[in-house]
């Protein structure tokens, strides 16, 4: 009876057993099928919030390269790239879980700075609320960037030193910051500021760059994005892969930051002592500058190299859109978009490269030196200045309108005779002109590696006529820019050989290793070493006693140089833009300077003293930082500047109280009591002023078309002459 009662509850409790089993059966074949549709219908969708949950640490992401750096010819950086970080705000990961939301974004007020509305507007707002890349700050530092990850991640200090049950009731808090992830980028850096602002340029958002080497150079300073890809493998565990960014190239530039400093630091004064001031170029009184721009340029004329370029112009590369420099407040106010641009453009753009101009009389010895190589002159050669030749009834005067008389080539060099030149020209013919000025590149860009180069214009041979053969033998009605003129002469003063200018010289890997050397260019001999040996001694006179370009001279040392003026258009404005161009030491040239300054605001605007002032200035701080030291002789003691004798600019000395001048002996009586002027400088020795307009003449032609900056506009006149009654011109 027992054993058939045991019986039956055995059987009874094997059946209930059963049923369970069949019952967790059923479940689990149940989550099965539902875990099998689940994830066939939202795996994706789930697959991306685990990885959204982990802070996007396997999220496909760009992994940004880092843009070379820029430094001159010493390893002086100019120019480089610095790491940041943005802060990017998941909204969907947050909102995901209302436990999510305070602690998050507490912590990104309290470590990062970012004010607790500005993320709870982006949370609440049906526009934002599922979005999972939202830049919340830009440029957050390694430190900041770090110190945020500490604290997520329970390992700062403050977290160290609590006890157990504090670690575990911060650690829940902590824990729910979620939603939060950086993003790694770079931000361009100028560590000198406006130092070098035309040569270097500057960089616009996405690496983009138009000016300087920045923009000339883009292509190869920037590299290659990497790429991060987070993916789930066939296990159905997280997996990545990084593809690494290719780091940008870096430029060891030609430029010698000393030698720029010292340049740009001799035009700011020279600006500021135009107005009796000592800090900035800008005057808020009269709301003008010192000049509308003085360019300089330093070259070695051995190799082409750019040794230092800069203009008045100058910008701080770290806040390129401030204008500040050159405009009042109330002037940037009223400006239009479009005037604003435009303002800014005139100021990043690189004077020295881009804007063309009448060179005057810093080209005579261009002509001379392709009439002495073609033979139609020779060494010691005399010719006679009276002050004027007439061409089709148009009179061109020297600036001596009295003439200096009787002009050695020589002579003509140092007293800048327009009439000499004007008969040198007159010999070589229009083919032989045109071919030296082609020559020497005028008319053709140099392709110096800088973008915005302009080429100027000269005149076609069909096209020059018998007054455009005498006016561009001493650099009037044809233009040329900077960059231009100061490889001319480099190629006249070197040995007769032309290089291709360029500012970069090296480029280096991201470690350093050099990957090219960008090796001096010599493009082509365009006179030979014994017209250009010639060519040096003659432009030593310059600096000599009665010369035009004593204010240049630097004590001790042998060099030679050239004045220029060119009075622009339209001619009745007696607006000039004046220059000098020099080199050192005379017999085996390591440095040639060009000044140019534009419309200087002073009583006589035409006087080239100021730039050959201004070139010795600066030759004097430079040349020792260059290693070249005085080569003139100790015994031989410097000639005195002829203008601080007789008060009549740098030319000549007066004999007795009429004001009759006499250069080196060779004019005498043929002065007729002129005074030995220059193109170049101002009337004084005639006793007039220039600037009063007394030996000026409105009716000047205008230069050939396609000059810039207003130096250049529509010629009026043909193949032959004056197209309207215009006659009786004092060309400069």
């Amino acid at each position: 009876m027992r054993k058939s009662s045991q019986q039956k509850l055995n059987t009874k409790m094997r059946k209930k057993l059963v049923g369970l089993f069949g019952v967790v059966v059923l479940a689990l074949v149940g989550l099965a099928v539902r875990i099998t549709y689940i994830n066939a219908s939202s795996g994706a969708q789930y697959s991306m919030q685990v990885l959204s949950q982990q802070q996007q640490q396997y999220e496909s992401r760009v992994l940004p390269f880092k843009r070379g750096q820029i430094t001159d010819r010493n390893g002086t950086v100019l120019a480089y790239s610095e790491k940041l970080y943005n802060v990017i705000l998941d909204c969907k990961v947050i909102n995901s879980d209302e436990d999510y939301r305070e602690p998050t974004v507490n912590a990104a007020a309290s470590l990062l700075g970012i004010a607790p509305e500005e993320i709870t507007s982006k949370l609440d707002n049906p526009e934002t609320e599922a979005s999972q890349y939202i830049i919340l700050k830009k440029g957050v530092s390694i430190t900041d960037k770090k110190a945020f990850e500490d604290y997520t991640n329970m390992e700062d200090e403050e977290y160290q030193n609590l006890d157990d049950e504090q670690k575990k009731q911060e650690a829940a808090v902590r824990n729910d910051i979620k939603g939060i992830w950086f993003e790694e980028t770079y931000t361009r850096n100028y560590p000198l500021n406006s130092v070098a602002s035309d040569v270097i340029g500057f960089t616009n958002a996405g690496n983009v760059a138009d000016y300087g080497i920045e923009g000339y150079y883009s292509d190869i300073l920037n590299g290659v994005d990497g790429r991060q890809y987070g993916y789930f493998n066939s296990d159905a565990d997280v997996e990545q892969t990084i593809i690494e960014p290719v780091n940008g190239k870096s430029l060891v530039t030609t430029l010698d930051v000393n030698i720029q400093q010292i340049v740009e630091k001799h035009i700011n004064r020279f600006l500021a002592n135009l107005k009796g001031e000592e800090e900035t170029p800008w005057d808020e009184t009269t709301q003008r500058l010192g000049a509308k721009n003085v360019g300089v340029i330093v070259q070695n004329p051995q190799t082409g190299e750019i040794l230092a370029m800069a203009d008045s112009r100058s910008y701080d590369l770290n806040n390129p859109r401030d204008l500040k420099n050159y405009y009042t407040s109330e002037q940037i106010h009223a400006m239009s978009q479009e005037e604003e641009i435009e303002a800014l453009n005139d100021i990043w753009k690189n004077y020295c490269v881009t804007d063309a101009y009448e060179p005057g009389s810093t080209t005579k010895p261009i002509t001379m030196a392709g009439a002495l190589e073609s033979g139609v002159v020779y060494d010691g050669e005399e010719f006679v200045c009276d002050g004027f030749q007439e061409y089709n009834g148009t009179e061109i005067y020297c600036d001596n309108t009295s003439g200096h008389g009787v002009e050695t080539l020589r002579d003509a060099i140092k007293h800048s005779c327009n009439d000499t030149l004007m008969q040198v020209a007159e010999r070589m013919g229009a083919e032989d002109l045109a071919k030296t000025l082609e020559e020497f590149n005028f008319g053709f860009k140099t392709g110096i590696d800088l973008p915005g180069e302009s080429s100027g214009i000269t005149h076609e041979v069909e096209n020059m006529g018998a007054v455009e053969l005498a006016t561009s033998s001493f650099g009037q009605t044809f233009t040329c820019t900077m960059i231009q003129e100061i490889s001319a002469i480099s190629a006249l003063v070197n040995g007769g050989y032309y290089y291709k200018p360029h500012v970069v010289s090296k480029i280096l890997d991201e470690n350093g290793a050099v990957v090219q050397n960008i090796e001096p260019v010599m493009e082509k001999q365009v006179v030979s070493e014994e017209i250009s040996a010639i060519m040096r001694e003659y432009m030593s006179s310059v600096l000599e006693q009665g010369g035009t370009g004593t204010k240049a001279k630097v004590a001790g040392y042998t060099m030679g140089g050239k004045t220029g003026t060119a009075e622009k258009y339209p001619r009745s404005d007696h607006r000039y833009l004046v220059s000098y161009i020099g080199f050192a030491p005379l017999d085996d040239p390591q440095m040639v300077i060009y000044v140019v300054i534009d419309e200087p605001n002073m009583g006589s605007q035409e006087n080239s003293k100021a730039p050959a002032e201004l070139a010795g200035q600066i030759m004097e701080e430079i040349l020792p930082q260059m290693n070249l030291y005085p080569d003139e002789g100790k015994e031989q003691e410097q000639q005195p500047d002829a203008s601080a004798e007789s008060g009549n600019g740098d030319t000549g000395t007066t004999s007795g109280g009429n004001g009759n001048g006499n250069t080196d002996g060779n004019a005498g009586d043929e002065t007729q009591g002129s005074g030995n002027s220059d193109s170049e400088d101002s009337q004084e020795d005639q006793g007039t002023d220039a600037a009063d307009g007394t030996l000026t003449n409105p009716n000047i032609p205008a230069p050939l078309e396609g000059g810039q900056d207003g130096n250049v506009l529509d010629s009026k006149w043909g193949s032959d002459g004056l197209t309207n009654d215009e006659s009786n011109l004092t060309l400069q």
